[in-house]
């Protein structure tokens, strides 16, 4: 009989899993989310779809941002780019915002929702300023007609309606990618793996909808039709919110878990009020009501690690640590349960993996300017078409998902074969690494082309001392191509890593981390700019990057980026082996795991 209870028992628990998730999700009613009726494919293709509608928007503004700068408002080229910079480092910031108040209050839906509004009225109040008052006379600001002054007023209002934009895509972001990855189920096989595919195609559907800004819109931005460019914008940003909203009933959610800055910090004051402390190996630490925060908020417990032994002082028991002892209340600025002590050691550990991607921001953050500007100074004509520099950039989103296709269906298989896994081939870890393998030979590649871009401009009798070298722009495909395959491997594998290993209430913390890095990169790549100018231009030399980049030698800034990459793959490699992963408790206590992630 015994035997028998058991094997029902079990029988039951099978089944109560394959109806409700194990991760602690629940849906838009806040019952236990069924896994018929709720998340899976469904509602991670409306998300995908409405990423790429978000990005088509964000981008349709952005591609050509500098361009109605200098020719709508009048401001000269530096200053535009400076302008450029600074709203998009802001809009990275502003992901942090929105990362906040999602893990903190609203939670990830809501949050979603909420910046999509502001960023779809951002859109329709910056098209709609844009043809009251700064297309004046009409139809100026193209190549040749340049648009008369404005109030101050006016760029007031153009100025605000931009950064509604950077505020409403800036929130959106790290939050949609994560409430796409809530949309299977970490504790069940199938679901599990189909997570891990979706990062991929979410990093396919932003470059998707970048490729049509860059072209269409780029094009007809270029053209002088501002208005209906932005108006485009805003329309695509108007679908995403209503298909967004319609797949409401079918999404995942995990409830938001507080304000993560005061639990950061209790554990900090328990820790350091306890630092002579001695603590025996292997004493007992504070578990505090960990069943119930955790059927309460749906995340799944953490497990203590041995690492940064300091901060397990925050869980260490005293007297004097409860306020009231015969009710076993405890001072949470004196004792900390272990899980929050746990929730800190992950986010501290990955800090060190998150600063070894910021110098390959610096390297992608090249596609957007030096790219362009050293295409911009080669032959860029075919008979009698001219290419556009920036439009170049069309082979870094082709490389993009071209090598999302090569990794997911000949590389992992091929890899997880040779190894005789089933959990993938390639860990989030190991691909970060090849990504920073790939951008040094970007670089290089961007390096050689430069060098031969400027001996053909040199050896150009009949060109003039500022005319454009006779290499052809098209020599600049490799270096395209090799940052688009280097984004597949880093930025991919940094959105899976992020996530993976963040508890499960800071995930869209762990998300704007990726942004930030880009945002970072925008800052460091300026001011590394700023002091090779500084540096080259001595002794009245024109400096590495002037001008007329025929005088200079852009190709040494390429090799030095390439070194400093190579520089920071070694200290990636010693992080990434350093690094412990996190260990989770499953949702029902059946199995114990740890993420492996070695190098």
């Amino acid at each position: 009989m015994t035997i028998v209870a058991v094997t029902k028992q079990r029988k039951t628990m099978k089944e109560i899993d394959d109806v409700y998730t194990m991760d602690g999700t629940v849906d838009c009613k806040g019952h236990p989310a069924d896994r018929r009726n709720t998340g899976n494919w469904f509602a991670g293709a409306i998300i995908l779809v409405n990423q790429g509608l978000a990005t088509l928007a964000f981008f349709g503004v952005g591609v050509n941002l500098v361009l109605f700068l200098t020719r709508v408002l009048g401001e000269n080229n530096a200053d535009a780019a400076n302008t450029v910079s600074k709203w998009t480092g802001t809009v990275y910031i502003f992901s942090l915002v929105g990362a906040f108040l999602s893990d903190s209050y609203w939670g990830r839906y809501k949050t979603c929702a909420i910046f999509q509004i502001i960023f779809a009225m951002g859109l329709a109040s910056l098209s709609l300023s844009t043809y009251l008052f700064l297309i004046r006379p009409k139809g100026c600001g193209d190549r040749t007609t340049s648009c008369g002054k404005h109030s101050s007023m006016e760029v007031g209002l153009f100025y605000f309606s931009s950064y509604l934009v950077a505020l409403g895509y800036g929130g959106y972001q790290p939050n949609i990618a994560t409430l796409g990855a809530d949309q299977f189920d970490d504790e069940h096989p199938r679901e599990a793996h189909s997570k891990v595919a979706f990062f991929s195609y979410f990093y396919l559907a932003m470059n998707l909808g970048s490729l049509f800004s860059n072209t269409l819109l780029g094009y007809i931005e270029d053209e002088g039709m501002w208005v209906l460019g932005f108006w485009a914008s805003a329309g695509s940003a108007f679908a995403g919110l209503v298909l967004f909203v319609v797949g409401t009933p079918r999404y995942r959610h995990f409830k938001p878990s507080g304000n993560p800055l005061s639990r950061f910090s209790q554990v900090f004051v328990a820790a350091f009020r306890k630092w002579k402390t001695h603590m025996q190996e292997g004493e007992e630490l504070y578990e505090g009501e960990e069943p119930k925060e955790c059927s309460s908020n749906g995340a799944r417990k953490i497990l203590h690690t041995k690492g940064l032994k300091f901060l397990d002082r925050a869980a260490y028991v005293k007297s004097e640590d409860f306020s009231d002892q015969e009710n076993g209340v405890h001072n949470p600025w004196r004792l900390c349960p272990i899980k929050q002590v746990e929730e800190v050691k992950c986010i501290l550990r990955l800090l060190p993996i998150w600063l070894c991607t910021i110098i390959y921001s610096v390297v992608f953050t090249q596609m957007a300017s030096l790219f362009v500007e050293q295409g911009a100074a080669m032959d860029t004509t075919i008979s009698n078409f001219r290419i556009p520099a920036a439009s170049m950039s069309s082979f870094d989103i082709l490389s993009v998902a071209a090598f999302v296709f090569i990794y997911r269906r000949v590389l992992d298989p091929f890899v997880s074969r040779i190894r005789k896994t089933q959990s993938g081939g390639l860990s989030e870890l190991h691909r970060m690494g090849i990504g920073l393998i790939i951008a040094v030979l970007a670089m290089v590649s961007a390096g050689i082309v430069e060098c031969y871009r400027l001996k053909y401009a040199k050896d150009c009798h009949h060109c003039g001392a500022s005319s454009p070298s006779t290499l052809s722009i098209f020599w600049q495909v490799p270096q395209y191509v090799l940052i688009g395959a280097s984004e597949v491997f880093m930025y991919v594998g940094q959105l899976e890593f992020f996530n993976h290993q963040a508890p499960d209430g800071l995930k869209s913390f762990g998300s704007a981390l990726c942004m930030t890095s880009i945002s970072l990169g925008n800052y460091v790549s300026s001011l590394l700019v700023s002091i090779v100018m500084k540096i080259s231009t001595e002794d009245h030399m024109p400096g590495w990057i002037p001008g007329n980049l025929n005088k200079g030698h852009l190709d040494r800034f390429f090799f030095l980026l390439a070194a400093l990459t190579m520089i920071d793959l070694m200290v990636y490699i010693g992080c990434a082996k350093w690094y412990q992963g996190i260990k989770r408790e499953g949702k029902f206590g059946e199995d114990d795991f740890q993420d492996e992630c070695k190098v």
